[in-house]
């Protein structure tokens, strides 16, 4: 099931785009094998990196992106924390590979069943012995939380579900809006931010937030 999108002033983008859905796609049909891993590969790396877009995800073990886009060796330049969340060392790291590689695709890659929302909402109320560390990751994340529970009564699995995509759209919200350089560059139509949730259970990616069209 592959997507050609085709519109003036977001091809570079969109041509990566395209590049993850396809390499998810042979993911999840198990026909990977796209990895550029080589000694050779590693060489001609050493003299720098390439990346065709920049992946902001879950540090959660069972999503390794490179894998589940079926990518190799600088592919892909990837910033992971807890929640996907957005503070500004994560903004810089994007700003860094924007502006130092003229990468034009940021994806905000969340994940069902995420632990750091799941954790979120364990502890909606303040404090509850977290170190002040996690309550940094939890606070980023409330807003989320207080926006699921906005939406109506449902099960808990739902309510997971629906504070993994909010959570999400304000994580590309944040980056589109919280830097001068890359609200620059979107302006420009230098670069695109969207937003993925990847599915535990089958593997597949769902871009669903701010596809130009």
């Amino acid at each position: 099931m592959f997507i050609i999108f085709i519109l003036f002033g977001f091809m570079n983008s969109l041509d990566a785009l395209n590049r993850l859905i396809e390499g998810n796609q042979r993911f999840v049909d198990g026909q990977v094998g796209n990895l550029s891993n080589t000694a050779m590969d590693r060489v001609a790396l050493v003299k720098g990196q390439n990346p065709f877009a920049i992946i902001l995800g879950c540090s959660d073990s069972r999503v390794p992106v490179e894998i589940v886009f079926d990518q190799g060796l600088g592919d892909l330049f990837i910033v992971r924390v807890a929640g996907n969340i957005v503070a500004p060392s994560q903004i810089g790291s994007v700003e860094f590979a924007a502006e130092q590689f003229g990468t034009s695709l940021v994806v905000v890659l969340g994940h069902s069943h995420c632990g750091a929302i799941e954790t979120a909402l364990k502890f909606n109320k303040e404090g509850h012995g977290m170190s002040s560390n996690l309550n940094f990751i939890v606070d980023r994340i409330r807003p989320s939380i207080e926006s699921a529970y906005g939406m109506g009564e449902c099960s808990y699995d739902q309510l997971v579900g629906r504070a993994v995509r909010a959570n999400v759209r304000a994580s590309a919200a944040q980056l589109r809006h919280g830097s001068e350089d890359l609200e620059r560059l979107i302006s420009d139509e230098r670069l695109l931010v969207v937003g993925a949730e990847y599915s535990l259970e089958t593997g597949c990616v769902d871009f669903f937030d701010g596809l130009p069209y």
